[in-house]
């Protein structure tokens, strides 16, 4: 699975993207933010507030709850307001 991180979200993880290999028991977004909370203080710090993190699947905007596999691109970033 890749995985994208961008603004805010990228500077508290220090990555701005990674491969990585999905564990079976993850198998929703939520899921997979739980479990990158565990991975150190940067992704606990970036994922602290979901309700400041939006989450796109395969570049379309999904819900925490959207299920994903290992073939999927997750991206994670702030909200974003325009005018």
């Amino acid at each position: 699975m890749k995985i994208l991180y961008f603004s805010w979200v990228r500077d508290r993880i220090d990555l701005g993207n990674e491969e990585i290999v999905l564990p079976e028991n993850v198998t929703t977004v939520e899921q997979l933010v739980n479990w990158l909370q565990s991975k150190g203080d940067g992704y606990a710090s970036a994922f602290a507030d979901l309700s400041m993190i939006r989450v796109a699947v395969n570049q379309e905007h999904v819900k925490l709850g959207h299920p994903i596999g290992e073939n999927d691109e997750v991206a994670f970033f702030p909200p974003v307001t325009g005018g």
